[in-house]
């Protein structure tokens, strides 16, 4: 087994960060370790050799996954190839569940321990999924609260590290400064706008955005709007929906998206990790979620959603703090008036943003460090079963 080697595997840029700092915090503890996979910038950067880019991985939906399943399979079968030919430590997946545990199942027979870092949402889709697991998951590094419990009854062992956004970011966000940042005047209303990264989300949710912000720049003359770009992909779909409001003024950045959710009043984002981020920089948002229609078809024929929110600060609070809109509710007009709600109620939003407060604090745990502790304690507990 490849003695200093740990394959670690990202799908999206959300997944790409969580990684950069699992392998940040496993180097400050073994320097001589190595790391393969798939990974991003931030993960290359950290010092992960990149078998594939996240963006060969990058796409959302049943339906949609299907129509790229052959690239898709076509990668997993060269990273398994690779990850077999390593016999690594260990093989960590992060987030992006249907394409890890599908390798974790082909890895651990093996005898390579396997991570998934990021619960699937079992919890509250397909929960069958979970006996599943059990056979072909060694932990699951979890970073929401409530998950452990759900794996320590299915007997899977699991640790909750907390979120490394919740590290990350300030307590107290600096508002002033990210205005000024950002050109934008102290007393200015400010809306940001978070309609995804990956390009079929922005497809799907990018005209409502922009048409919710139109709706809401007529009834609220001097609003400003500002739209944090994930990625130059996201930037060129958006660009294009901005092209059919000629009067509508967005400034757009490239990333930022911590600055502009700090300057804002209001936030309107796609379900995801940004909704996290969003509620630790401490904004009342608006929470939209569209899937494709053959997609949400097949979700509500069989049953599949078990959670009572599907937003994570709803989640996370156990309560709906947040308006959180799903398909066919996602209308220009609908996503404007609840945007508008959160400007006409000073009270309700500081209400919200003290619930967000508590949350961010349960969350800052240092997890990239407790993280890299359960793994190298795995990596520990395999190499003495194996001696043994």
């Amino acid at each position: 087994m490849g003695q200093s080697r740990i394959v670690i595997v990202a799908g999206e840029t959300s997944g790409d960060n969580l990684g950069a700092g699992l392998i940040r915090a496993l180097r400050a503890r073994r320097p001589e370790l190595e790391f393969e996979g798939v990974a991003g910038p931030a993960m290359v950067a950290a010092g992960c050799r990149p078998w594939e880019s996240i963006e060969r991985l990058s796409v959302m939906g049943l339906f949609e996954v299907l129509w790229h399943l052959p690239r898709l399979v076509a990668v997993r079968r060269r990273v398994l190839g690779l990850a077999a030919a390593a016999r690594p430590l260990a093989f960590v997946g992060v987030d992006y569940p249907e394409f890890n545990l599908g390798l974790a199942a082909r890895l651990r027979p093996l005898g390579i321990p396997t991570v998934q870092y990021v619960s699937p949402q079992v919890w509250a889709w397909r929960q069958g999924r979970v006996r599943r697991m059990t056979e072909i998951l060694d932990l699951v590094l979890c970073v929401l609260p409530f998950e452990k419990a759900f794996y320590d009854g299915a007997g899977l062992a699991a640790e909750f590290v907390g979120h490394p956004l919740a590290d990350r970011v300030p307590l107290e966000p600096d508002r002033a400064a990210a205005r000024a940042r950002l050109g934008l005047a102290p007393g200015d209303t400010v809306v940001a706008l978070l309609p995804g990264s990956r390009r079929g989300e922005v497809e799907r949710l990018g005209a409502d955005f922009l048409g919710a912000a139109a709706w809401l720049a007529a009834r609220r003359p001097g609003l400003r709007f500002v739209a944090p770009m994930a990625n130059p992909g996201a930037r060129e779909v958006f660009e294009r929906h901005l092209g059919a409001h000629p009067g509508l003024e967005v400034l757009l950045t490239d990333g930022q998206s911590e600055t502009a959710l700090t300057a804002a009043d209001c936030v309107l984002v796609a379900s995801g990790t940004a909704t996290l981020e969003t509620l630790l920089c401490k904004r009342p948002m608006v929470v939209a979620y569209r899937v494709g229609r053959a997609t949400a078809a097949v979700f509500r024929a069989f049953g599949f959603m078990k959670a009572p929110f599907f937003a994570q600060p709803n989640l996370l609070a156990g309560r709906r703090i947040v308006p959180e809109l799903l398909q066919e509710e996602v209308t220009p007009a609908r996503l404007g008036a609840e945007l508008d709600a959160w400007l006409s109620d000073p009270a309700r939003a500081a209400a919200a943003v003290a619930e967000f407060r508590r949350i961010h604090e349960a969350l800052r745990l240092g997890a990239s460090e407790r993280a890299a502790e359960a793994v190298l304690a795995l990596i520990g507990r395999s190499a003495a079963g194996g001696a043994g």
